[in-house]
C-alpha cells in the first residue's frame, strides 16, 4: 500500500507543477468563481459547451497543491463527457474524498490519486473546490462558490 501511496502522491505533484488545462479559454460559454478562504484557493473555470457535451475546459487561479492538482485532472477527466456523465463523475469523486466509496480504487481511473484526501477533513474542501464551481459554471450561477 505504501508504493502505491507514493504513486498517488507523484502523481498529485505532477499535475500541481505541471497542471493540465490552465489558463484562461476565450469562447466559453459557461465561466464560473471559486474561492477556498481556509485555504486561500481561488479558481475560475472556463467551459465550451456543445448541446449536452463539454467540448473545452480550463481553469485559472491559484492554491494549494490538492486544489491545482484536483482541478487538473478534473478538466481532463471532463472533457469530452455529456453533461450527465460530468456529474456522476462529481457524484464518484466527492464519495471517494469524503470516505463514502467502498469501491475498488483501480475502477475509478485517475481519481484514485484523491482517495488519501478522506483522511484530511480539511483537504476535502480543496479537493472540491473546482467540481463544485464547475458545477456552478454549468447551472450558470452568477455567485461565486466558497467552501464556507
Amino acid at each position: 500500500m505504501s508504493e502505491l501511496r507514493d504513486l498517488y502522491q507523484e502523481v498529485i505533484l505532477d499535475h500541481n507543477r505541471h497542471p493540465r488545462n490552465f489558463g484562461s479559454l476565450e469562447e466559453a460559454s459557461h465561466e464560473a468563481d471559486g474561492f477556498n478562504p481556509l485555504c486561500g484557493d481561488k479558481i475560475h473555470v472556463h467551459l465550451l459547451v456543445d448541446g449536452d457535451r463539454i467540448t473545452d475546459i480550463r481553469f485559472e487561479g491559484s492554491g494549494c497543491a490538492i486544489s491545482t492538482a484536483s482541478a487538473s485532472v478534473m478538466t481532463e477527466l471532463l472533457k469530452g463527457k455529456t453533461l450527465e456523465e460530468a456529474k456522476a463523475l462529481f457524484h464518484t469523486f466527492h464519495d471517494l474524498v469524503t470516505g463514502k466509496t467502498d469501491g475498488d480504487l483501480a475502477t475509478l481511473g485517475k481519481l484514485a490519486v484523491f482517495a488519501g484526501v478522506s483522511e484530511f477533513p480539511v483537504r476535502v474542501k480543496c479537493a472540491t473546490l473546482c467540481w463544485h464551481t464547475t458545477q456552478a459554471a454549468l447551472d450558470k450561477s452568477a455567485d461565486a462558490v466558497s467552501t464556507e
